[in-house]
């Protein structure tokens, strides 16, 4: 076994997160206490949240502090257990960060069954994306058959499947991505209705021309000129739902809306949503994907980036639309 690799917060950002930002290191693999295992990681996930945890502006969670291992979920395999409830070979689900190996109490680990389904799934589409997608769409979108329902970041690891869940309840879907490639994708692929390209620079005409009968739910993943287009086409007693405002996260002061005044007119609900709300209820969310998953009903792709030293290069990619799908980062 030898030694471990961490990637460790090295500064705060100033504006867009940069390669400086990170520092990797090599320590002892650490040795599991009683009641703990020591886990060799094998996918780590990235996600957009994991900028505003570099930041130590006031949020819904404490930050990295300054030469601490970056968070992060990650799967990997139990190589030495100190609990009867875990034995060496177990895949589990972790919250160990940006590292090959981990110690962690067994209580806080989740094992998963690797032989259904990629151990990888349990990042994305049967881990906190899906999770996310699920509740906010069916607790805060409520959505109707009959419906429009809007997914900004329509390709990507939450925004796909908000959008197969809607069509699923027999709402007419309009994603929103970068790039013909992705639009393609979320229509040809994923099967919504129509999507918008933002980068052809004609959003609200296009968008206009994609729901005609206006917007009664938009599940918001990107905010800033985004959302500000899309409230100025939402219908009376609408739904947003606010995931993430990846297009303001780098922003070095806040984005000046203009349509909020459509909230008021068209008596909009709007309400943010961080997951964890749901703790208590996250079964429900995974037998329901797990199912649809196992039923082909839910279509998934994961953007993957080889070793643990690219792992800042995805996540800087992340940030900036250039994943496709749900980011990852094989370790093993």
């Amino acid at each position: 076994m030898g030694p471990n690799r961490q990637v460790l917060l090295a500064s705060r950002p100033q504006g867009a997160v940069s390669p400086e930002n990170f520092r990797i290191v090599e320590v002892p693999v650490p040795e599991p206490g009683e009641g703990e295992a020591l886990v060799r990681n094998e996918w780590l996930s990235l996600d957009p949240y994991m900028r505003g945890r570099m930041s130590d502006a006031k949020s819904y969670v404490a930050p990295v502090e300054v030469g601490a291992v970056m968070v992060g979920q990650t799967v990997g395999e139990v190589v030495r257990s100190r609990d009867p409830g875990l034995r060496e070979g177990d895949k589990v689900l972790t919250s160990l960060g940006w590292q090959l190996y981990g110690v962690a109490k067994a209580k806080s680990l989740t094992r998963v069954d690797a032989s259904r389904v990629p151990a990888s799934y349990y990042l994305g589409i049967l881990g906190m994306p899906g999770i996310t997608a699920w509740f906010g769409l069916f607790e805060i979108g409520k959505p109707k058959a009959g419906e429009t329902v809007v997914v900004s970041a329509a390709s990507g690891a939450v925004g796909s499947v908000v959008g197969q869940l809607a069509k699923g309840e027999g709402c007419r879907v309009v994603g929103i991505a970068g790039g013909k490639r992705k639009c393609d994708y979320v229509t040809g692929e994923l099967g919504f209705d129509a999507c918008v390209d933002y980068r052809e620079g004609k959003l609200s005409d296009a968008l206009r021309a994609a729901c005609p009968k206006g917007i009664d739910v938009d599940f918001e993943n990107v905010g800033g000129t985004i959302l500000d287009t899309v409230l100025r086409q939402m219908n009376l007693f609408s739904r947003v739902v606010v995931c993430g405002l990846i297009a303001e996260y780098d922003a070095q002061k806040p984005y000046g809306y203009t349509a909020l005044r459509s909230i008021l007119v068209n008596r909009i609900r709007m309400q943010g949503m961080i997951v964890f709300d749901w703790q208590a209820r996250y079964g429900e969310a995974l037998a329901d994907l797990a199912a649809r998953v196992s039923a082909g009903k839910l279509r998934y792709r994961e953007s993957i980036v080889e070793g643990l030293e690219n792992a800042p290069a995805g996540l800087i990619a992340l940030l900036s639309g250039g994943n496709f799908g749900k980011q990852l980062v094989k370790l093993a």
